[in-house]
């Protein structure tokens, strides 16, 4: 245990003072997320498992079939959402045919020796972060020109689109794209885009100084130890977003002086450093989305957190029985699922266990209800942040992490455990 620790620089305030403004401060134009990659040892596997919890198809591909002798890299979506993983095959492959390990990689920017390291250090993690920008060399520009730390210029793909890396954080880089991609995709479980993404890092202030120095995102929101912790531990964030809202950074840091180690400082640990979290995926229907997704949990799928107390639903119709019908709120206890809302909307969350063996990334799964706006052409849209992130909802979430945290203990016992 080290000594507490003040949130963001001694500036954070809280949710119940903080004050929601959107100054339109981006630096460049922020469009949306397109993808998350993630690193791993065997990109086939972790790809298909994926699929099958997530409902998502396999849309793209690039290994030895298609003359990649660099990496093995599958894409998979669902509506707007993009999972790319990518595993290193051996540096000998492609040099038993006089290349260099990169000539035939599908992907500009991977580094074979640097994927190694990565997986070697984190295990199954995200490496990075893809947003959809209208420049992608102005992004990278003018972020650079701020303070970003450049990991890869802006290279032109075969597909004419244009990619280029800067550091997010820790290991993580944030990929600039401008793609021009304006298919739809069919959804299966339900799931339509990446809501936003949650990163852990030991100390939030300088982490928040630099990417919004950067990128020029604006404070979304933000809660304190206060706001989310137990009597136990506790932790501090700050929320980060885009002009539009469609592209929402959540930066978290450990609080020190409590009872348990911070839920946070246990995740970096065991990551061995900073990394994204979890993930947050919106869902047009959660309640179809969970009945497939926990019909998988115990054959390949992700398994679930645990539930809060049956005393959480109990006046849940008062708390939002205009948005739900006393079907869906029985479904809510039925699922698993956390309500919340603010002063616009209304925020269905659940999270899964994480999702490798490392107790450090998972997935949580959201619908947005309400915040519906015109726009320009007549078409009816739903903001980004509808609903916001939900006080109680955060709340619930750290007590859940914590009770799963302490189910990972060592009993003292040195016989096996039966599952």
């Amino acid at each position: 245990m080290g000594k507490e620790i003040e949130s963001s620089g001694s500036n954070s305030v809280g949710s119940s003072k903080f004050v929601r403004t959107n100054p339109m401060s981006d630096r460049f134009k922020v469009k949306r997320f397109h993808h998350v990659e993630f690193w791993c040892s065997d990109a086939t596997n972790v790809a298909r498992r994926f699929s099958w919890a997530l409902g998502m198809q396999l849309a793209a591909k690039s290994d030895l079939s298609t003359g990649n002798m660099a990496h093995a890299s599958y894409l998979i979506r669902s509506g707007e959402c993009n999972f790319l993983f990518t595993a290193p095959y051996s540096p000998s492959i492609a040099q038993a045919e006089n290349l260099s390990p990169a000539a035939t990689a599908s992907i500009p920017t991977f580094d074979h020796a640097i994927c190694r390291a990565f997986v070697a250090s984190h295990g199954l993690a995200a490496r990075a972060i893809s947003v959809e920008v209208e420049d992608a060399e102005t992004a990278f520009s003018i972020s650079v020109s701020h303070g970003a730390k450049p990991s890869s210029p802006p290279t032109v793909l075969d597909n004419q689109a244009v990619l280029a890396e800067v550091f997010l954080f820790g290991d993580v880089v944030l990929r600039f794209e401008k793609i021009e991609d304006t298919l739809s995709y069919p959804l299966d479980y339900g799931i339509c885009r990446l809501d936003h993404l949650v990163g852990s890092v030991p100390e939030l202030g300088p982490a928040v100084s630099y990417l919004k120095e950067v990128t020029g995102f604006h404070e979304f929101a933000e809660f304190t130890t206060e706001d989310v912790g137990t009597l136990e531990s506790g932790l501090n964030s700050l929320v980060l977003g885009s002009n539009n809202e469609m592209v929402l950074l959540v930066i978290c840091e450990p609080v020190f002086g409590t009872k348990r180690r911070s839920q946070i400082q246990t995740f970096l640990e065991h990551n061995d450093g900073e990394e994204v979290q979890h993930l947050a995926l919106v869902s047009e229907d959660i309640f179809k989305t969970l009945r497939e997704m926990k019909k998988r949990s115990g054959v390949g799928g992700f398994e679930f957190m645990p539930p809060p107390p049956p005393t959480y639903y109990k006046n849940l119709k008062k708390r939002a029985g205009d948005v739900l019908s006393n079907v869906q709120i029985k479904e809510c206890e039925e699922l698993g699922v956390l309500v919340d809302r603010d002063d616009q909307g209304t925020l269905l969350q659940i999270f899964t266990k994480p999702f490798g063996d490392r107790p450090t990334t998972f997935i949580e799964i959201i619908q947005r209800i309400g915040c519906m706006i015109e726009d320009d052409t007549g078409k009816m849209y739903q903001k980004g942040r509808c609903g916001g992130f939900g006080k109680g909802n955060f709340s619930e979430l750290f007590k859940s992490v914590e009770e799963y945290e302490k189910s990972l203990e060592p009993k003292k016992t040195t016989e096996c455990v039966a599952a």
